[in-house]
């Protein structure tokens, strides 16, 4: 399992944070940082992006990938002040890449991004957690909020 969680954070997340804003970084040649200060959402983003692929890991017993997916229900960690936070990770890591580089091109991106995931929760994972998990989700939902 440790094999498909890997690959699933390098083909996931790894292309839409890191891959795709890079290739929209250095296609408008936006290769130097001009605002350091974007490096700190990236980081913060990177670690809760980490700390969420562990907890579906270790709590959930299964990957962020659709194809295998957490076993359990995962509510601790993140989980417990947002139902998204590896979205919201993402997002934040890539509006730091943004910030720091000075590119209104992945701002768009981080943009448009943020609608697909809201798209994405709303009539994808949400209705499947619903069916997966029953009364647990629907506790979970009542109780935690989709975005901060």
């Amino acid at each position: 399992m440790f094999v498909r969680a890997l690959l699933a954070l390098l083909l996931l997340p790894g292309v839409m944070a890191f891959v795709l804003p890079g290739v929209l970084l250095w296609s408008s040649r936006h290769t130097e940082i001009v605002q350091p200060l974007g490096l700190v959402p990236a980081a913060l983003g990177l670690i809760g992006l980490l700390w969420c692929v562990r907890d579906f890991y270790v709590i959930g017993k299964g990957t962020l990938a659709p194809w295998s997916p957490p076993k359990n229900l995962v509510v601790v960690g993140l989980y417990h002040f947002t139902r998204n936070p590896m979205y919201v990770s993402v997002t934040l890591l890539i509006l730091g890449w943004a910030i720091a580089f000075g590119s209104r091109g992945v701002l768009i991106y981080a943009f448009c991004l943020a609608v697909a995931f809201q798209l994405r929760v709303v009539l994808g994972e949400e209705p499947w957690l619903a069916r997966t998990h029953g009364r647990a989700w629907q506790d979970y939902a009542n109780r935690v909020r989709r975005w901060f």
